[in-house]
């Protein structure tokens, strides 16, 4: 049986971690007299790595402070992490489908994340997820979405062909990184980009709820055997 690969984003779609983004960026940027990019920039970029992130929230003049903007949005991060009082709440029904697609035996689970390693670690410790991913792609190895080398190197780790993967994301950047490793691209509209966007970017689909991912996928599969047959 060949395997199928779902590879989910994290920030927007697995995670609520809106408020500790912004939080942090806005730190980032009042900490060196910088002028903070409003909100809705900040969410739009949420997806990238950190240093394209930056890159694109700083004005064209302060490019020299953006490595010093990414250590500062770090540090601000963790120490928001540390505090037993602040909250990444898993959306609703997320537990569920990753839990329905890991008893699944043809089915394997990824994450594709601007995130680093570390912080995909503490995140799936603190929600009870750890070890139901075969595969974890980061920032720390690879190029930003959307380029397509986390999906490309999520299914060699996996053995999944383009046509037996799905990418579920939240933001434009996620549907145009499958697009670019010829996966499926899945939207789910509770996160930073709106469900037309997502279209656009190349969603097939646009998820209103985690508990319309198992009819989705059965969709997409069968087409996957006729065209791996």
């Amino acid at each position: 049986m060949s395997v199928r690969l779902v590879v989910f984003d994290c920030d927007g779609t697995l995670v609520d971690s809106q408020n500790g983004i912004v939080a942090s960026m806005t730190g980032a940027f009042e900490s060196l007299g910088l002028a903070v990019p409003e909100r809705g920039r900040i969410l739009s970029i949420v997806g990238l790595s950190l240093h394209e992130a930056m890159a694109r929230l700083a004005d064209p003049g302060d490019a020299a402070a953006i490595p010093e903007l990414v250590r500062r949005y770090k540090a601000g991060f963790s120490a928001l992490r540390a505090d037993a009082g602040h909250a990444e709440p898993l959306y609703d029904g997320v537990p569920e489908a990753i839990e329905r697609l890991a008893m699944r035996d043809e089915v394997l689970l990824g994450i594709a994340t601007g995130k680093s390693q570390r912080g995909v670690a503490r995140l799936l410790e603190r929600h009870g997820l750890a070890g139901r991913f075969a595969t974890i792609q980061t920032a720390d190895d690879a190029p930003s979405k959307p380029h397509p080398a986390m999906l490309l190197q999520a299914m060699r780790a996996t053995g999944a062909r383009p046509e037996a993967t799905v990418m579920i994301g939240d933001t434009t950047f996620d549907m145009e990184m499958a697009r670019n490793a010829h996966a499926h691209g899945v939207g789910v509209d509770w996160g930073y980009h709106p469900g037309g966007a997502l279209r656009t970017a190349g969603a097939g689909s646009v998820l209103g709820h985690m508990s319309e991912l198992d009819r989705v996928l059965d969709g997409l599969w069968p087409a996957a055997r006729e065209m791996s047959a």
